[in-house]
């Protein structure tokens, strides 16, 4: 069993490090934001909801979010573990995850911190822009997006870090050099 949260800043290839690490411990990668697109996909009444604040730009609200991973952790292929990408972003998301883990007599055993240099993740993030045509990812904008990720998770980490469960690896160089360390590293935590 494998209950893991993955973190780290725009660029730090948090998404990419998730499917790896995910795929090794034969455990789902859970990102909110595929769940936010498969309800709305489905029509579903969560769905609903979402898109709506979505459409305006907006965060989904707490309960929204917390309600469908509820939903998704109840699916059979997160019996044996999960690792969530993107949730929680707050405190009180880190209450509500608490409850659902709780509720099925469980308890979240690593978070993994991918952390790194802004000039590095800043440089794959205008690069990423260049390769897919994004015109609005300038690096005014991605400095913004690292400063908004340091304000809104800090606390997260810092919550975690009491916890004595944030294991941080550093998130530069090479993929498969950052996958192979973070494995490792997530190995020996989970022996204790």
């Amino acid at each position: 069993m494998a209950r893991l949260i993955i973190m780290g800043p725009p660029g730090s290839g948090k998404g990419t490090q998730a499917e790896h690490i995910a795929r090794h411990f034969g455990i789902p990668a859970i990102s909110t934001g595929e769940l936010f697109r498969a309800h709305v996909l489905e029509k579903t009444e969560l769905g609903a909801e979402a898109s709506g604040y979505m459409d305006r730009g907006e965060f989904v609200p707490d309960h929204v979010t917390t309600a469908m991973l509820r939903v998704r952790l109840e699916e059979a292929d997160a019996a044996a573990g999960f690792l969530l990408d993107g949730y929680p972003r707050t405190v009180i998301q880190i209450g509500a995850l608490d409850e659902i883990l709780a509720d099925r007599q469980q308890a979240l055993e690593v978070v993994l911190e991918l952390t790194g240099s802004d000039d590095e993740f800043i440089a794959r993030m205008l690069l990423r822009a260049q390769e897919e045509g994004r015109a609005d990812d300038t690096e005014p904008v991605i400095q913004r997006r690292l400063e908004l990720y340091r304000d809104e998770t800090q606390p997260v980490l810092t919550a975690y870090a009491h916890r004595g469960i944030l294991l941080r690896i550093d998130g530069s160089g090479q993929r498969e050099t950052i996958t192979k360390a973070a494995i490792a590293a997530l190995e020996g935590a989970l022996r204790g």
